[in-house]
C-alpha cells in the first residue's frame, strides 16, 4: 500500500516532458480533424446571431465567478492575460439570441483563440499545472455557461469535466465544462427563445440566460448528469510564474515580474488633468491621445507626455475628425451628433491599442459609452476625467430649460440616444473615482468625486474705463443664460457685450443695447460685472480669467466654480435673483438691490 501510494505521488509530482507535450499536440491535431470533418457533413451546430427580438427579461439561469484578481503577484501577469481572453470572447457571446431547441455551441461562437484574433497568454490548466497558453482562460467562461445552463434547466448536450480540480473552482462541485479547440466543446439546447448576456466586472464574470419563464418548474439536471468523482485540491506544479521547477520546460522565470500598468485614454487637453496625469504617472504606463500635441504644436492636444515610455497616437483619425467638425459648424445638432460619432471612434482606436496588462483605465468622459458598450473596460478598474455633466443630467437641465423657452432653437435641437445616455450611467456606476474641477460635477458623485482646483491664469491689473457693461462672455445660446442676461439687461437698462455669435436669431438683442467685444481684454476693461447664468456650463474658463483681473462675476451654480472671492452664485433661470446679484455685484447694499429690483418689475 505504500509503494502504490509513494508511486502515485511520483507520477503526480513528475514534470512535463517536451516528448509528452508533442504527443498531446499530435493527438489532439487528429482529434480536431475528425471533429471537423464531422461538421463538414453538417452535423454540427451552427452560429446564432445578435438580434434585436427580446425573448423575454427574466433570469432563467445566472452564474457568477471571481476572476482571481486576489491571488499572488506573481501569477499575476497569467491573470491578466486571462481576463483579456476572457474580454474578447465575452464580446463574442454578449446578446447573442439562441431560439427554442437550437443547440449552443461554445466554439461556434467563439472561435479559435488564436494571436491573430488579438488572445494573449493565460491560465490554462494541463497536467496539474497552470501554463501559459494563447486563449487560456476560456475555461471559467464554459464553466459559467454551464453553471448557468444547469440553473436554467437546460438539455445539455457535451460537456466535458476536467480532469484536475482547482481549490474554489466550480469543479469541486462538478458544475465545470473544460473547452479546447476545437473537438472538447460545451454544447446545450434550451426550451425555450433566450438572449445570453455576459459581462466582466472588476473582479467578477457573470453569465445569464434571460427569457421567458416556463410555466413548470425548471428539473435540475445536476443529479442525472454523469459528474466523475475528483478530488478537490490545488494544482500541484503551481503556475509557471510562480513555481520553482526550473528544470520543467515550461518554466517561465519573465512571468514572475510585477505585471499590470495604467493606460490613460485621452483628448483635448485641460489644465487640471495634466497636472494631475503628470505627478502620478509611472514610465511604464501608457499614453493613448489623438496626437502628441507638444511635438506637432497642436495646442489643443498639448498634454505633458514625457513622463511615458509609450505614447500611442491616432493621427489619421484625428485629422479626419478636424476636417469634418469644420464642416459641421461651430453649435447645433448636427456638429453634437458628429462629436459624438467621432468620439464613438476614437473609443474604439484607442479600445484596440489597450494592451492587456492595461489593468486601470483613466479615460475622458467622452469615450465612455462606447468602451463600455464594447467590454473594453470589462475586468478593469478605471477612472473618470469629467469633460461635463453626465448626459442624462446634461439633458434634464436642457429640458427644463427648452420648458422656459420654448421659443429657443437650440435647447430641444438634440438629445443623445437612450442607449448612449444608460451605457454612460452604468459606467459612471462602475467606476472607481470621478475626477473633476468641477463642483457641482463632483456633487453628483459623493466619496467616490476627487476634486481639483481650477487652473487660475496669472492675476492681471486692468485699466478699468467706465464699467457699465454686462459682459456675456459665451454665444448667444439659451443653455448658456442668454434669455436671462437679456432679461437682467433690458430691466436694468444696462447694455451687454458679447462675442457675436447669435445662434438664437439675428434680432435676438433687439430692444437691449448691445456690442460684440474686440477682444475679451478689452470687454472687461469695461465690464460692471461679467455674468454666465448657464443651464450648462463645463469649462468656466472666462470666469476665471475675469476673476483673476479682478472683475466681479455672477453665475450659475451649473458652472462649477464654487465659493470664491469676487463670485455671486444664482440659480439657472432665475433672472430676478440675476438681477439682484447684477447690483449687488456693482456695490448696490441688500436694500438698494432689492430696491433696484422692485423698480425693474414696475418699470416692466
Amino acid at each position: 500500500m505504500e509503494t502504490r501510494t509513494l508511486d502515485a505521488q511520483q507520477a503526480r509530482h513528475s514534470l512535463p516532458t517536451r516528448g509528452a507535450a508533442l504527443l498531446f499536440a499530435a493527438k489532439a491535431e487528429l482529434l480536431r480533424v475528425r471533429r471537423s470533418a464531422t461538421e463538414a457533413l453538417g452535423r454540427g451546430p451552427r452560429r446564432f446571431q445578435r438580434g434585436a427580438g427580446r425573448p423575454g427579461d427574466a433570469t432563467l439561469g445566472e452564474s457568477v465567478c471571481t476572476l482571481g484578481l486576489d491571488g499572488p503577484e506573481a501569477e499575476r501577469a497569467l491573470t491578466l492575460g486571462k481576463i483579456h481572453n476572457l474580454r474578447l470572447a465575452a464580446r463574442r457571446l454578449d446578446g447573442v439570441l439562441v431560439p427554442s431547441g437550437g443547440v449552443f455551441s461554445f466554439w461556434a461562437h467563439v472561435g479559435r483563440a488564436t494571436r491573430r484574433a488579438g488572445y494573449v497568454e493565460g491560465r490554462e490548466l494541463r497536467e496539474g499545472c497552470i501554463v501559459p497558453a494563447v486563449g487560456g482562460g476560456l475555461c471559467q467562461l464554459s464553466n459559467a455557461l454551464y453553471d448557468a445552463a444547469l440553473n436554467a434547466g437546460f438539455e445539455i448536450v457535451e460537456r466535458h469535466a476536467h480532469t484536475s480540480v482547482i481549490a474554489g473552482s466550480l469543479a469541486e462541485r462538478g458544475r465545470d465544462a473544460t473547452v479546447f479547440w476545437n473537438y472538447v466543446d460545451l454544447r446545450f439546447r434550451p426550451q425555450r427563445d433566450i438572449r445570453i448576456a455576459v459581462e466582466l466586472g472588476r473582479d467578477e464574470l457573470r453569465v445569464r440566460f434571460a427569457g421567458v419563464p416556463a410555466r413548470a418548474p425548471a428539473i435540475d439536471l445536476v443529479p442525472l448528469l454523469a459528474v466523475p468523482a475528483m478530488t478537490a485540491t490545488a494544482h500541484d506544479h503551481g503556475d509557471c510564474g510562480s513555481c520553482n521547477e526550473e528544470s520543467c520546460f515550461r518554466h517561465a522565470p519573465e512571468l514572475s515580474r510585477p505585471a499590470g500598468r495604467t493606460a490613460y485614454l485621452l483628448d483635448g487637453v485641460w489644465p487640471e488633468y495634466d497636472i494631475e496625469i503628470a505627478s502620478s504617472a509611472l514610465r511604464s504606463d501608457i499614453a493613448c491621445v489623438p496626437v502628441d500635441g507638444v511635438r506637432l504644436r497642436r495646442e489643443r492636444y498639448a498634454w505633458t507626455l514625457d513622463g511615458f515610455d509609450t505614447v500611442q497616437e491616432c493621427r489619421t483619425l484625428a485629422l479626419a475628425r478636424g476636417a469634418s467638425l469644420r464642416r459641421a459648424g461651430a453649435q447645433g445638432a448636427i456638429r453634437q451628433r458628429a462629436n459624438l460619432d467621432w468620439s464613438a471612434r476614437l473609443a474604439r482606436a484607442y479600445a484596440a491599442q489597450l494592451p492587456y496588462d492595461a489593468e486601470h483605465v483613466v479615460v475622458a468622459q467622452h469615450l465612455l459609452p462606447e468602451l463600455w458598450r464594447s467590454g473594453a473596460l470589462g475586468g478593469r478598474t478605471f477612472d473618470v476625467l469629467m469633460t461635463g455633466m453626465p448626459l442624462g443630467a446634461l439633458q434634464r437641465a436642457l429640458d427644463r430649460a427648452a420648458a422656459a423657452h420654448p421659443e429657443s432653437k437650440t435647447l430641444a435641437d438634440f438629445r443623445v440616444d437612450a442607449n448612449a445616455v444608460a451605457c454612460e450611467a452604468d459606467a459612471l456606476t462602475a467606476a472607481r473615482r470621478i475626477v473633476t474641477p468641477h463642483v457641482a460635477v463632483a456633487t453628483l458623485f459623493g466619496a467616490r468625486a476627487t476634486l481639483l482646483p481650477w487652473s487660475m491664469p496669472a492675476r492681471t491689473s486692468l485699466q478699468r474705463r467706465t464699467a457699465d457693461a454686462l459682459v456675456f462672455p459665451a454665444s448667444t445660446l439659451g443653455r448658456k443664460g442668454a434669455y436671462e442676461v437679456r432679461e437682467a439687461a433690458r430691466r436694468l437698462g444696462m447694455r451687454v457685450v458679447h462675442p457675436g455669435t447669435e445662434l438664437e436669431g439675428p434680432a435676438f438683442w433687439n430692444g437691449v443695447r448691445s456690442d460684440r467685444w474686440p477682444s475679451y481684454a478689452a470687454a472687461l476693461a469695461e465690464a460692471a460685472v461679467v455674468v454666465l447664468p448657464a443651464y450648462v456650463e463645463d469649462q468656466p474658463r472666462m470666469l476665471l480669467r475675469a476673476l483673476a483681473s479682478g472683475v466681479p462675476v455672477v453665475a450659475s451654480e451649473a458652472c462649477g466654480l464654487g465659493d470664491r472671492a469676487g463670485l455671486t452664485t444664482v440659480a439657472a433661470g432665475d433672472a430676478d435673483a440675476l438681477i439682484t446679484a447684477i447690483n449687488a455685484a456693482r456695490g448696490y447694499s441688500a436694500r438698494e438691490a432689492s430696491i433696484g429690483l422692485d423698480e425693474a418689475h414696475c418699470a416692466s
